[in-house]
């Protein structure tokens, strides 16, 4: 019996049931591969393709249940350039200029051009043949960093190696955004390939200069405005508003939405609203990311791949071995020591979400071989999953070179760090949340001990203030898990809570014991009954701000009459 006349009689559309069902299994899913140590994302592909292969979408009924999956998808894919945006820094790029440009330029060139030689070879033409080549250069940033994060190296030669060369494949996939329509055939065939490209690259230098200046007169007054009215939800929908109304007119001036979020991210970067936009915005992304590599899955078809499993298998280890042997040789360039070149080597050897989302965005015009496309498809998710395994495996095959092959790591000479690498190697710090006269005074005698502190503040002006003074400063929300993140809690040695917010102590809290179980938690409160809801929550040191108000005036008082201290 099918399903969707229950799910009807109960009031619940197909599309919401099978959310529901994805969902509950992703869930199942990511506790199994949490406990073995890989990536998510095969978790997310797999459910996708269990979807597809098992007849729940007939089961369900529903008729448009693919395409309303394709729209999520497309929004998570607009929401991961958004932050791709917001997390980009030409500083950043200056400071890794030489790995990004050298080491990436390196690495993508030599990969484009095999990968490109053999499409040619097996029969695609030269515009696809372009596609395939770019797809296959790309490296998945998101997992290759989030590792580095797992493994507590963040800031390390190899992150920062790997960190520069991602940054280029980053704003090689901008550029060439503008460029796929004209390869898969999408302009007017009226026009010439170079008429075509002069009219995109007309209004794409229209739309960055548009955004300019919306960003330049109108968004920072807006999201002034808004961030001092003190309302997250309103701060939110602002942020969403902004990424996903210049995503639209990106697309309605011609240009690819993804293109029109990076375009948006990039306008907010540079501004103190930063940090906070970036905590409010990860959530969704994250969500709607999942979705796309869900939706990824719901494209395979068992029966294509379990045809061509050899293929799949062939052109996994095919591409890893080509794709580490010339990060090899990039890293050998950029003098990276053997060890660090290792790590660089097994984060960036795998293709990445940018390579699905280039071979899906061709799919639409060209419709590439169904089993090619199949193949390309499985190998780049395989590949995803490796890179943990792999990442943790390059130590040891390190060790095995240096002592079997005689080779000896040369000395690197590092870049200086910008701000935003001295913020990520932050340790042993404390992290003050408010900055009214408590949260003033703490942060000065921390100082004056020679702590290092973080403030996190959500009064703009004060943030504005402290960024003039060169204080490290996150204008963000302490109820948001992705604001301990930032503020790198698992590294801090004390958090303390300077305003007596009882309700937004007790809210942070789960997200700290989450991050961090032992570190050290300091609030204020003003009454009794706060008190004991902080303790409760597992806050160790609160000041009661009535006890100590009543110790000062009966000291006053004291004075006042001359008591003496036996007289109490």
């Amino acid at each position: 019996m099918p399903f969707h006349p229950l799910v009807a009689s109960a009031g619940v559309s197909p599309f919401v049931a099978l959310l529901a069902l994805l969902l509950v299994v992703l869930v199942l899913l990511s506790l199994a591969l949490t406990r073995l140590r890989q990536s998510l994302l095969v978790g997310y592909f797999v459910c996708g393709v269990a979807a597809a292969n098992s007849g729940l979408l007939g089961w369900l009924g529903g008729t448009h249940l693919h395409e309303r999956m394709d729209g999520l998808a497309e929004t998570g894919v607009v929401l991961l350039m958004f932050t791709l945006g917001i997390e980009f820094s030409f500083g950043e790029l200056k400071h890794l200029r030489r790995a990004a440009l050298l080491g990436g330029g390196l690495q993508v060139g030599l990969t484009a051009l095999a990968v490109g030689c053999i499409a040619l070879a097996m029969g695609l033409n030269a515009p696809h043949a372009v596609i395939v080549a770019v797809a296959v250069a790309l490296s998945s940033t998101a997992v290759s960093m989030k590792t580095f994060q797992d493994l507590g190296i963040p800031a390390s030669p190899a992150a920062r190696t790997s960190l520069g060369i991602a940054i280029f494949q980053d704003l090689l996939v901008i550029g060439f955004m503008l460029l796929l329509p004209v390869l898969t055939g999408e302009n007017d065939g009226s026009k010439g390939v170079l008429a075509t490209l002069a009219g995109t690259a007309g209004w794409a230098c229209t739309f960055i200069a548009l955004s300019w200046l919306l960003g330049r007169y109108l968004i920072p007054e807006l999201l002034l405005a808004v961030s001092r009215s003190r309302s997250r939800e309103l701060f939110t929908l602002t942020v969403l508003a902004l990424c996903v109304g210049v995503a639209c007119l990106a697309s309605a001036m011609g240009l690819s939405p993804a293109l029109g979020a990076f375009v948006a991210g990039l306008v907010v970067s540079g501004s103190i609203y930063s940090h906070r936009v970036l905590s409010d915005v990860l959530p969704f992304k994250d969500l709607f990311l999942t979705l796309f590599f869900v939706t990824v899955g719901l494209s395979i078809d068992l029966g294509v791949l379990i045809d061509n499993g050899w293929w799949v298998l062939g052109c996994t280890l095919g591409l890893l071995l080509l794709k580490g042997l010339i990060l090899g040789l990039a890293c050998r360039v950029l003098h990276v020591p053997l060890r660090s070149a290792a790590l660089t080597v097994s984060a960036l050897a795998s293709m990445g979400e940018f390579s699905l989302v280039l071979m899906a965005r061709a799919r639409e015009s060209i419709g590439w071989n169904e089993s090619f496309y199949q193949v390309f498809v499985v190998s780049t998710a395989v590949s995803m999953a490796l890179v943990p395994t792999l990442m943790r495996a390059a130590p040891n095959v390190a060790e095995w070179l240096e002592k079997h092959l005689h080779l000896k790591s040369s000395k690197q000479a590092l870049p200086d760090l910008s701000i935003t690498q001295k913020t990520k190697r932050l340790a042993d710090h404390a992290i003050l949340c408010g900055y009214g006269f408590v949260g003033r005074s703490l942060h000065e005698a921390l100082a004056k001990a020679g702590i290092d502190c973080l403030i996190i503040e959500l009064n703009v002006d004060t943030v504005r203030h402290l960024k003039r003074q060169g204080v490290p400063v996150l204008f963000a929300d302490a109820t948001h898990r992705e604001t301990w993140d930032l503020a790198r809690v698992a590294a801090a040695r004390l958090v303390a809570f300077t305003f007596p917010d009882a309700t937004t102590s007790a809210n942070a809290m789960p997200h700290l014991r989450e991050l961090a179980p032992n570190i050290p938690v300091m609030a204020r409160v003003k009454f009794a009954t706060d008190a004991e809801r902080l303790r409760d929550c597992g806050i160790e040191f609160i000041i009661r701000d009535e006890l100590e108000s009543a110790a000062a005036i009966v000291r006053t008082a004291e004075e006042l009459y001359q008591v003496p201290d036996g007289g109490r």
